[in-house]
Order: structure tokens, then sequence, then C-alpha cells
């Protein structure tokens, strides 16, 4: 992150503008709205500007800058002459001044960025692009414009007015953030909406009345293969309300930015031989953090029921009494092959599909070889790499075709995904010619030969 988003408070505060035409005109009407004192040095003016300046009581200064005057009263100058002489000038005069300055469209001279706004004050949301790309920002803020209703203001000041009343109550902060999750999600917010405000009133009060300590909850959540983009919107919703995230391994940089950013994460992952944090011990934190009241989001890559040891979970979970709900997740046979450009079963090639584990036991393959070795089926090999070499072997031993196509699908729908395409006979060979790495999913079957074709991805 390159620029730190703050809202700042402009009510009654002095703030210049050098320039006085179109653009300045923009800027000055944001200003205004905000509560600003506006003033203008420009040779000449746009009469529509001229009448914003005198209806916020700032005044009108007909003269050319000068790198004489003085800027240090000013909380902030909007530079938007169309001489870019000018507009450094002013950044630099402003610099050394410590004063906040924005160079309109000109990003190296700016110590401020002015964001597309969506105004639903009190509410205000802004997008901003650190200067990299305003007419994005316009066009995200046209999306955002439909999906935020006008009433969500209604909604921010109706809660301001009984934010004071709801601390008293409820001292606790990360309490009173529960209560105020559970109010919004209630009828309240409707008839905020509809300006049934006496009524609005009425639920809050009946809501603090009744308003107990919370009791704490698990969520054990599928976070897919590694796509933010794959996340489920329940999964999405969960991770963004709850107060403890405890995640594994795969669980994908870029989803841990989708939680909360105030809650409290602890990284509990597995590589082969290397628990960062035993099962005892994650099942164990579970139940501790939710007998405090806290809602824990577990956070596993793929499905977690699909070798992602979530039953056992829930059954420690259950033991102590302790609520919990399961949010599936696209697991990784499903995602890294539809990536991959590889249908597990299809008309022609396999009319059936096996999910196995490669993590074997001390090293050694326990799989039932004899129903694997069958022409019209897909196998979906699981944290099978290690074990490749000898998979491979034991399956032609059983009688499959040395032929048989495989591929390997490393860091699946993430940029850095690589598909390596082999044979039984050679693939274990390539794993090291390809550097692939863990997490890798192996497919064996005809359908691999249909990459070729339908590949869409790396």
């Amino acid at each position: 992150m390159d620029i730190f988003p703050i809202s700042l408070k402009l009510q009654q505060q002095s703030c210049l503008i050098v320039g006085g035409g179109r653009i300045a005109y923009r800027k000055a009407v944001l200003l205004v709205k905000a509560g600003a004192v506006i003033d203008i040095i420009s040779p000449e003016i746009d009469a529509n500007l001229l009448e914003v300046i005198q209806q916020c009581g700032g005044q009108y200064i007909q003269s050319p800058y000068s790198a004489s005057l003085s800027l240090r009263h000013y909380r902030l100058v909007i530079a938007a002459t169309d001489d870019q002489a000018i507009n450094q000038a002013v950044f630099e005069a402003c610099e050394a001044d410590n004063v906040l300055v924005n160079s309109v469209d000109d990003p190296p001279h700016c110590r401020f960025m002015v964001p597309a706004i969506i105004d639903r004050s009190p509410l205000v949301v802004s997008i901003a692009t650190n200067g990299a790309s305003p007419v994005l920002s316009r066009q995200i803020r046209t999306q955002l414009e439909a999906s935020i209703p006008h009433g969500m203001g209604k909604l921010a000041e109706f809660s301001g007015k009984w934010r004071s009343t709801v601390k008293a109550k409820i001292m606790n902060p990360d309490e009173r953030r529960i209560f105020w999750e559970e109010l919004y999600d209630s009828p309240l917010k409707e008839q905020v909406f509809n300006n049934n405000l006496a009524e609005a009133d009425r639920l809050i009060t009946q809501a603090l009345t009744q308003w107990d300590k919370p009791k704490g909850e698990v969520y054990l959540v599928g976070a897919g293969p590694g796509d933010p983009e794959l996340l489920t919107l329940k999964a999405l919703r969960l991770m963004q309300q709850a107060d403890v995230v405890i995640y594994d391994r795969l669980v994908s940089a870029p989803i841990m930015e989708l939680c909360r950013r105030d809650a409290e994460k602890i990284y509990v992952g597995k590589a082969r031989s290397n628990h960062s944090v035993p099962q005892d011990g994650i099942n164990a934190l579970l139940v501790k953090y939710a007998s405090e009241g806290k809602r824990v989001c577990r956070l596993k890559g793929g499905d977690p029921f699909i070798f992602g040891r979530g039953g056992e979970e829930i059954q420690e979970l259950f033991a102590a009494g302790v609520a919990f709900q399961v949010v599936p997740g696209i697991t990784a046979a499903s995602g890294c092959s539809a990536y991959a450009g590889i249908p597990l079963t299809h008309r022609d090639y396999a009319q059936s599909v096996r999910f196995l584990t490669g993590h074997l036991k001390e090293g050694s393959p326990e799989l039932p070889w004899s129903e694997l070795v069958y022409q019209n089926q897909t196998l979906v090999l699981y944290m099978g790499l290690v074990g490749l070499e000898k998979i491979c072997e034991k399956l032609i031993a059983h009688g499959q075709r040395p032929d048989m196509p495989v591929a390997l699908i490393s860091k699946g729908t993430t940029p850095e995904q690589k598909v390596v395409v082999g044979t039984l006979a050679d693939i274990a060979t390539k794993v090291s010619e390809h550097q692939i790495q863990a997490p890798t999913l192996t497919i064996i079957g005809d359908v691999v030969s249909l990459r070729e074709q339908l590949q869409w991805q790396g």
C-alpha cells in the first residue's frame, strides 16, 4: 500500500486552490461540500467558481501565483492550473511549509490524492488508485453506487444517535461490534431506510434490553484452491466477521487479505514432517477461543471435508459443546483441473473419478491398487509429490499401461500455476526437471490428453 487513506475534517478550515478554470471549479465544489473556506489565486476566474467562493466566505485573489506568497496558514492546497511549472512551484512551496498539496493529474507532485467519492453522508466511501488510473476509480464508483442504498446514510446517522447509549450498556468493544452487526442484519435497517424511526428506536431499545454476552462459534470454512475469486459468498461473509482466524499453509496470501483486518490471525500450517501446530493443538485452539465467546474462522485450503481433517475438528467441537457451521469450498481437484483445462470426467474418456491421498504412511503406498487400474477412470492424487515415483511403479505393476497420461498441477488457480504433462513411465523424472513444488495435484487418466485442446490458463 503506497498511500494511507484518511478522512479529513475541513469544516471552517482555510484551503487554497491555485487556478480559476473548470478543474478548479470541480475541486472547489467538493471542498465546499465538506465545509471548507476556499481562497482562489488566479489571473482569471470562471463565473461559477467565483459564485462558489463567495458562498463559502472565501476570497478571490486576482493575481498570478507568486512564490513569495505564504501558504503556512492553509490546511491544504490544490494546484489546478494548466501550467506544469506553476503547479510544481506550488508543490515545492507546500513541501517547505509542511502543507498538504495536490497537483491535479500530476501524481509525483501530490502529497494527497482526491479519490472518487460515494456520498451517503455521514457515510462516505472513497476509491483511489494512487493516481494511476482516475478513470478506473470512477468506474468502480459507478458500480458501487448501485450496490449501496441511499438509506445507508440514514442508518449511519441513526447509529451515531444511539452510539453512546450502546457503549454505556455494552462496554466490551468486541461484544459491542457483534451487537451492531446483528442489528444491521435485523429488520431495523429497513425501518430506518423507510423513515420509520420510531419503530427503529423501539427495536434497538428491545435489542439492548435483551442483549446477553454472545456465545462462541467456529466456522469451518473452505478457502478453495488459491484464487480468491473462487471463495463462496458465505465464506467471505464469515471470514470478515470472525474475531479469530486459524489458517493453514494452503490458504493463499490474497485470501488472507480478505479476512477482517483487526482479527487475530494464527498460523497452524502443516508441511510434510513439519507441523507448526499438531492436530490436537489445533483442536484445542478452536475450543479455547470459542469458549471465550469468540467467533473463530478455521480457514482451510480447498474443501474442509476432502482430505482436510475437518471431520476430526468438528468431532472435537461437538464433544466440547461448541457451536459450529461448515462452509464447503472448491476442492483442489475441481479447481486445479478446471484451470488446467482437464475435465475430470468426459463421455468418451472417463465415466468415474476417484480422489486419493498420496500422503503415504512412512513413505509406503497404502492404496487399493487393483481397484485403481481401470481404463475409463480418472485418478486424482492430493499431496502425492513425494511418493509419485512409487505410485506410478505400483500402478504399472498392477496392469496399468505405462503410457497412461499424467498431469502435475503446481499451485493451481494462482498466478504461479504450472502444469507438466507426461506418462506413468516418465512423469517422476519431470518433477526435478521442471522444478515442480508443492502444493501439487496429480491427475492420472486419458482425460489429461484433452489439455492440449482445452487449456485456457498457464
